[in-house]
């Protein structure tokens, strides 16, 4: 099939990129670079020895998405090109709005008018709010504690609604919890702008000096050592799943978690990090960041029985290679 993956030359599109082209998939990237590089898409090409058709485009932009349609013949997009940090949507919501829900307008208009029946939408274990552990795809979405997440859940109904009005077009809504690690190659992984949102780069970046040291922000959580527990999933294990979603998705709306199932602390992911690499991450706890919630991991027992799809790579492989990543980006 020939995919559209809309933020492709971003963190888990890239990999998603390898993914599809290894899969035997054609792909065309449009990216408007503002969180990663066209240079990934280079990496890309010399993993996979494939290449892919780039677009430098914001996808809220109708016109250029048309005219990318118009061009090509699609037969599926992956929309992944939304803003993604949850303290920054406390503290920028309208940019959140804006971005997260017209880009996702746009590209579905754009299936529609095109016939473009099949369509996989990066959601968020976020969409569950206060929810009780381990969330289930068949909870009712709570109201989320940041703006992130509501652009998420607000975007997931949309598809829906979309799917409801044309038989034909076809809605994988993807949540996913937290991807960490990189490509075993190391030529790819999470490079953010500026300051890190998200925790591996943020320990990978103090482990290599970029960085004084990790903040922890808050541990008086009703966790197991006081700090925020997620579920890291390695993100090629992730973008194995946005495949499979892919070539099995048929009529209707379908819903899944990618998750691994299994709750880990900052402090356990810490620990993880230097048995993994013989690296002490040194930290210090911190106030806790507005929109987080203690604990969020997946009951991912409907991926593994409707797509045969599971999480493979364990928290000690995602260490390991973030760090493979982190030591040789420049």
């Amino acid at each position: 099939m020939r995919i559209l993956v809309a933020g492709g030359a971003g963190y888990i599109g890239s990999h998603t990129c390898v993914a599809l082209l290894e899969a035997g998939h054609t792909v065309i990237v449009a990216d408007n670079l503002c969180n990663s590089k066209a240079e990934t898409l280079d990496k890309v090409k010399q993993i996979t020895d494939k290449d892919v058709t780039f677009y430098k485009v914001d996808v809220t932009d109708e016109a250029a998405v048309d005219s990318i349609f118009a061009t090509h013949q699609i037969d599926g997009v992956i929309h992944f090109a939304g803003l993604k940090a949850v303290g920054e949507s406390v503290e920028k919501p309208l940019a959140y709005y804006y971005n997260n829900l017209v880009s996702t307008i746009v590209l579905s208009k754009a299936c529609l008018k095109y016939g473009v029946r099949k369509f996989v939408f990066s959601s968020s274990a976020t969409v569950y709010g206060e929810n009780e552990v381990p969330f289930v795809e068949t909870m009712d979405l709570l109201p989320t504690t940041n703006p992130y997440g509501e652009t998420k859940a607000i975007s997931e109904r949309m598809l829906t609604d979309a799917a409801k009005s044309k038989s034909e077009f076809s809605v994988s809504l993807l949540r996913y919890f937290n991807p960490v690690g990189a490509h075993e190659s190391g030529l790819i992984g999470e490079a953010p702008t500026g300051i890190p949102n998200n925790l591996m780069p943020y320990v990978t970046q103090v482990a290599k000096g970029k960085l004084g040291k990790l903040r922890v922000f808050g541990n008086d959580y009703p966790t197991i050592d006081g700090t925020g527990v997620r579920d890291y999933i390695h993100v090629m294990d992730l973008a194995e799943g946005h495949v499979v979603a892919l070539d099995k998705l048929t009529s209707g709306v379908h819903i899944y978690n990618l998750g691994t199932g299994q709750g880990t602390s900052v402090l356990q992911l810490v620990q993880a990090f230097g048995e993994a690499n013989g690296i002490e991450v040194p930290y210090e706890i911190v106030d806790r960041r507005p929109g987080d919630i203690a604990e969020c991991y997946a009951d991912a027992s409907k991926a593994k029985r409707e797509l045969g799809w599971t999480a493979e790579r364990d928290l000690l492989d995602m260490c390991r290679d973030a760090w493979r990543f982190e030591k040789g980006y420049v």
